[in-house]
């Protein structure tokens, strides 16, 4: 079939889900690729949410998606240590609060204490990079794998421009092999368990990568269909080898585990929810 593809920025993809959950008919012929964070905003009880995170029909994932925070090089932060010390704390771009790029450096405030200030308002991740060259804000979070996969990042890393801080994952990327994980940091630092709690909440954002949803409440013959239909492209030799080309990673998630995990996110105690509230500045 013909695949339109209609873009629609706007606070993270806040935009997008609200019209995926209230607008798009459940007929199978709309998807959509929204933040994997979206559902802080609904813990935290935010007005501009019109969904329900665990409602959506979820096809699948086609990554998990680990974060990594870079700084330009010709600032005084070289380490995450730098950064806990400083009397003036770097600025980070970032779209909204969905983003890694908001939520990373405000999860190493209240996990290890590394304070940062993030500038969001950005359209877009691009948006970002380019105030980064223009000099507005010193530094980005976002997935490792983007990093690696394109430009300017690939010219950014030969030239030095920027190098990385911190990295997500239990294990460090074998391309990143002398960047610490927040794990690391976490128990270098002797950081709490309830900080360690939100840690494992807003993280699981990860987990659910790069998601497709449908609106709510599509007939099961037709998620049914679709889960099948994303099962069998992620394991297609082209699709492996396009990917490959790209240095794009594959480690897709069914529908049926996204839709779990969706679940279990949603349903957070209260004094996690109000430690998001903190974190998140609400």
């Amino acid at each position: 079939p013909d695949v339109i593809v209609h873009n629609m920025p706007g606070v993270a993809s806040m935009v997008a889900a609200n019209y995926m959950y209230g607008v798009a008919k459940p007929d199978g012929l709309t998807l959509g690729s929204i933040q994997p964070a979206l559902y802080f905003d609904q813990l935290v009880g935010r007005k501009e949410v019109q969904f329900d995170w665990q409602k959506f029909t979820w096809i699948g994932n086609t990554t998990r998606s680990h974060h990594l925070l870079y700084m330009r090089s010709d600032t005084p932060y070289k380490t995450i240590e730098d950064i806990r010390k400083a009397s003036v704390p770097p600025k980070c771009g970032a779209e909204g609060t969905a983003s890694s790029a908001y939520y990373l450096p405000k999860l190493l405030e209240e996990t290890i204490g590394a304070k940062f200030n993030v500038v969001t308002g950005y359209n877009s991740g691009t948006d970002v990079d380019l105030a980064v060259e223009r000099g507005e804000v010193q530094c980005r979070a976002f997935t490792i794998a983007a990093f690696f996969a394109r430009e300017p990042f690939h010219t950014w890393r030969k030239k030095g421009f920027v190098h990385v801080i911190v990295q997500t994952g239990q294990r460090r990327d074998t391309k990143l092999p002398k960047v610490p994980t927040l794990a690391e940091l976490m128990d270098q630092h002797a950081t709490g368990d309830a900080a360690r709690r939100l840690a494992a909440v807003i993280l699981a954002a990860n987990e659910i990568g790069r998601p497709i949803v449908a609106p709510p409440g599509m007939p099961a013959d037709r998620v049914k269909m679709l889960r099948e239909a994303f099962a069998n492209t992620v394991v297609d030799a082209a699709l492996l080898e396009d990917a490959k080309k790209k240095r794009l990673e594959l480690d897709p998630v069914s529908g049926e585990e996204l839709e779990t995990l969706a679940k279990e996110i949603v349903a957070q105690p209260v004094q996690v929810i109000e430690r998001m509230k903190k974190l998140l500045g609400t």
